[in-house]
């Protein structure tokens, strides 16, 4: 299964940090199994909050030089509070080392100004075509689609409504 938690990019610095936002709604059907009368964000969803917005800001820093991000490695994660629907997780990640295959990151989800989750981790990094030549189409592809999600989620609040 594939997520798209992050709902919006606020802040990029290439090659340094980002901060996302996710919106907590409760029509995500995760929520109707994840403590039913007490619906909450799963903590392993926080998680993977942290490593999309790093996967933002990897793409970001290397122009989108490769198509496949995949977390290699969560260490020191905690969760000290939950995030409940009509709330926002505001995240923010700082890269720690970014080297040509891997890369790692520290981040830490804040929601209503409280600390719910920080940790840090590795993400490892590839194109398909390094494995197999015949794949190249596929990760032009997946390139195009990121740029185009990327798009939309630097999109300001004010151009959603005037559309």
């Amino acid at each position: 299964m594939k997520f798209c938690l992050v709902d919006r990019i606020l802040e990029v610095a290439p090659g340094s940090r980002i901060v996302t936002v996710k919106a907590v709604t409760l029509s995500e059907e995760y929520l109707a199994d994840h403590f039913p009368t007490f619906p909450v964000l799963p903590g392993v969803l926080m998680l993977e909050v942290m490593v999309e917005s790093a996967a933002w800001l990897l793409r970001l820093s290397r122009n989108f030089a490769q198509s496949m991000i995949l977390l290699k490695e969560a260490r020191n994660v905690t969760y000290k509070s939950f995030v409940k629907p009509g709330h926002l997780l505001r995240v923010e990640v700082t890269c720690r080392r970014l080297a040509p295959d891997d890369s790692e990151y520290s981040g830490t989800g804040v929601c209503d100004d409280v600390e719910t989750v920080k940790g840090r981790f590795t993400l490892r990094h590839f194109n398909l075509a390094d494995r197999d030549r015949e794949l190249s189409a596929l990760d032009e592809r997946i390139v195009a689609t990121a740029r185009s999600r990327l798009s939309l989620l630097r999109r300001s609040p004010a151009a959603n409504t005037a559309q």
